[in-house]
């Protein structure tokens, strides 16, 4: 039986990049999943989209359910009122849970209700609790949650849209979420999500984050092999560097 991913185990991998599945070819998804595992990629991405709180729809549990790899499960629930579903999608096998605030009437109450549910592969685990932010929301809604999650999880562009670039003052807000962190001394891991390309990861990578979420860059049609090893390596020798 597999073991519920903590804090310790992301911050080993770290800094890792988690790819975003859903830019993967899904009609052979099983090959795309060992593709990343073969590179060493950490974590595999997938973005929940409703429909409501985002301009599309794109996946739910059965699709979390489906993915059979060793790789930690990163679920990014960009919905509405996620209290009402987020029990499906610990049950399908999430080992991250990560949250909007500006979706949710009650993000703390949600933060209590996946504290309160066993890792679907480790009844002894917990899933890990994370909150993502969009670009324009201030840091300050974290301050009363800092001691009920695990990631801080800053998006650097609008949620719901393809082919946007990154947004340059996501860096002054990597910067305070450090310092928030910092503060806290809370074991709080930070991510960065949206426009991660070739170009900007060193860039990213050398701030000091954990974990860098990042989708066409890799599965863009050509080797994605090559392109996640491309990724890894350049994450890693930026923060070394």
């Amino acid at each position: 039986m597999a073991s519920a991913p903590d804090m310790r185990v992301l911050k080993a991998l770290g800094p890792t990049i988690s790819v975003g599945v859903l830019t993967a070819d899904l009609m052979a998804l099983g090959s795309e999943l060992a593709i990343l595992e073969r590179a060493g990629v950490g974590a595999v991405h997938v973005d929940v989209m409703d429909g409501c709180f985002t301009p599309v729809m794109t996946v739910g549990p059965p699709f979390v359910k489906a993915l059979r790899t060793p790789l930690i499960k990163d679920v990014h629930l960009m919905i509405d009122e996620p209290l009402r579903t987020v029990r499906e999608y610990v049950a399908a096998g999430a080992d991250i849970i990560t949250v909007h605030p500006e979706a949710c009437t009650h993000v703390h109450r949600v933060l209590q209700e996946v504290a309160s549910l066993p890792h679907a592969a480790d009844p002894d685990g917990r899933v890990v609790r994370g909150v993502a932010l969009n670009p324009g929301t201030p840091l300050s809604v974290l301050e009363p949650l800092m001691g009920d999650i695990e990631i801080i999880m800053l998006l650097a562009v609008n949620p719901g849209w393809g082919g946007q670039r990154f947004i340059p003052s996501t860096f002054g807000r990597i910067e305070q979420a450090k310092a928030m962190i910092a503060r806290a001394a809370a074991p709080v891991a930070l991510a960065v999500d949206g426009g991660i390309t070739r170009e900007n990861i060193s860039e990213v990578a050398a701030t000091g984050v954990d974990l860098i979420v990042t989708g066409s860059a890799v599965f863009d049609g050509k080797d994605a092999a090559a392109n996640a090893a491309f990724m890894l390596d350049a994450a890693r020798r930026a923060a070394r560097g």
